[in-house]
């Protein structure tokens, strides 16, 4: 049976790497992926994921309309396809959510999740909410803040350093813009 997995984690855990390594496994015994990044993510350029320590691969760039489900069947059925990875999951959309689980159900093929549980506000993304409630398997990678506690919460950051409370829920940033913290450090800094 194939599963949806959900990978999740506060920023800088590692996640774009670990797609990264399970694509590169994949590869090495011959079998076929589709990565997916949501074109909302440009940082690397349109259709690239890449990772913190440095190593990069294309992607196919998903728009806000595009049907997950009928990609992969239509690759499928030109090549089989062993497994979809997904860079970015958080900016899913619950639509998208379902079609990922349909990849799993009927084309049988484990998709592989990787994204941000919550926003800078430690609200849900709803396409991490969908994931939470539908995938198969959730796994948390872990960072950790600058206090050597596990860090859940993303803080946002302005130009200045000091944490931002108020904006959109997207924006995207990296390292610049995001810090990785525990509750408590992220409490301290909206204070």
């Amino acid at each position: 049976m194939a599963k949806v997995y959900f990978y999740y984690s506060a920023m800088n855990a590692g996640k774009s790497t670990a797609l990264l390594q399970a694509a590169h496994n994949y590869h090495e015994r011959g079998m076929r992926v589709l990565t997916f990044i949501p074109a909302i993510d440009t940082r690397a350029g349109l259709g690239r994921i890449r990772s913190r320590i440095g190593i990069e691969s294309e992607a196919i760039a998903l728009g806000e309309a595009d049907d997950i489900f009928v990609r992969v069947s239509g690759e499928h059925h030109a090549q089989p396809v062993a497994c979809v990875l997904i860079d970015e999951a958080q900016f899913l959309s619950p639509v998208q959510v379902e079609q990922v689980c349909d990849v799993a159900d009927a084309l049988r093929i484990p998709v592989l999740c990787y994204g941000l549980r919550t926003d800078f506000r430690g609200a849900l993304f709803p396409g991490s909410a969908a994931l939470l409630g539908t995938a198969d398997d959730l796994i948390e990678l872990k960072t950790v803040c600058h206090c050597g506690r596990k860090a859940t919460m993303n803080l946002r950051v302005g130009p200045d350093g000091k944490a931002v409370k108020e904006g959109a829920q997207i924006e995207i940033g990296g390292d610049e813009r995001y810090v990785s913290v525990c509750r408590r450090h992220y409490k301290e800094a909206l204070r």
